[in-house]
């Protein structure tokens, strides 16, 4: 694995592959599947994050899946509960690198969750390049996030951007190679950038993923950090971790590999197993 940027090792503290485990939040406040009162939704979360770390992930992302069917911009009650919970995993999981992202496109109030609950990074979605989701119109947003991590100081929060993500067409850019994606990332100051399937739990493409490190070329970026975002699983970790520097894993983790599902133990401990017999 190529030496990366100084910002990742600072706050991930390692050069092998970081494994990145997702806390679903239930429904919250607000939202049309909303059942549980704020102090159980926290409590599932905090519980998740404490599996976690007992088992030896290496960093946690909270993120407001739960809240479908998803808007482009949410109120300010998602925001005051995503701090909250944030705030919550990371008192009690303190030694973990902390992520938060806020569905749809909500990069900004992640940023501002982040800042206020500790925590190390944000998933951007939309950093570079319009496209449609199943939101809708989604705008590209690197120079106005940027600026906003400037203006409330909180430049140390990493910006992990996802290029051709998932669950979105992205035929208004077909001229445009994921490589070419990954390079204009990079050109807008993304500190990392994410690969990943055409839906939850859809391995990212391998042959994509070399078309990424071939276009950022680690000697000219300084190292600048690959993730795959979705479909890791036991059987396809090895195409994966000789590939990229973080893998952010959710449905893996859970009952039956379903996201929706509470997180299987042993899943998450044969999945670790696999990626110490990987290890050089």
């Amino acid at each position: 694995m190529a030496t990366v940027c100084k910002k990742w090792a600072s706050v991930f503290g390692t050069l092998q592959p970081v494994i990145i485990g997702m806390i679903h939040v239930q429904a919250l406040p607000g939202t049309p599947h909303n059942c549980l009162p704020m102090m159980e939704i926290v409590r599932r979360a905090v519980e998740e994050a404490r599996i976690y770390r007992d088992t030896g992930l290496d960093a946690l992302l909270v993120e407001n899946m739960h809240d479908t069917p998803y808007l482009r911009g949410v109120g300010s009650e998602v925001t005051a509960a995503m701090t909250r919970v944030a705030c919550e995993v990371r008192a009690a999981v303190p030694q973990l690198p902390l992520g938060v992202q806020i569905l749809a496109g909500c990069n900004k109030e992640a940023l501002s969750v982040a800042l206020a609950s500790g925590g190390s990074f944000i998933r951007a979605e939309c950093f570079v390049y319009s496209h449609v989701a199943d939101e809708g119109w989604m705008d590209a947003c690197a120079g106005e996030l940027l600026r906003y991590r400037r203006t409330i100081g909180a430049e140390e929060i990493m910006v992990l951007a996802d290029i051709k993500k998932k669950h979105c067409s992205h035929s208004v850019t077909g001229d445009l190679s994921i490589g070419e994606t990954a390079q204009a990332a990079r050109f807008f100051a993304a500190d990392g950038v994410i690969v990943t399937g055409a839906s939850t739990a859809q391995p990212a493409n391998t042959c994509e993923l070399d078309t990424v490190r071939t276009s950022l070329g680690s000697e000219v970026n300084g190292g600048l950090p690959i993730l795959v975002g979705s479909g890791v699983t036991v059987e396809n970790l090895d195409k994966y971790m000789c590939r990229v520097n973080g893998l952010i894993v959710g449905s893996e983790f859970k009952e039956g590999g379903l996201w929706s599902n509470a997180i299987d133990v042993e899943r998450v401990r044969k999945f670790l197993r696999r990626k110490h017999e990987l290890l050089p």
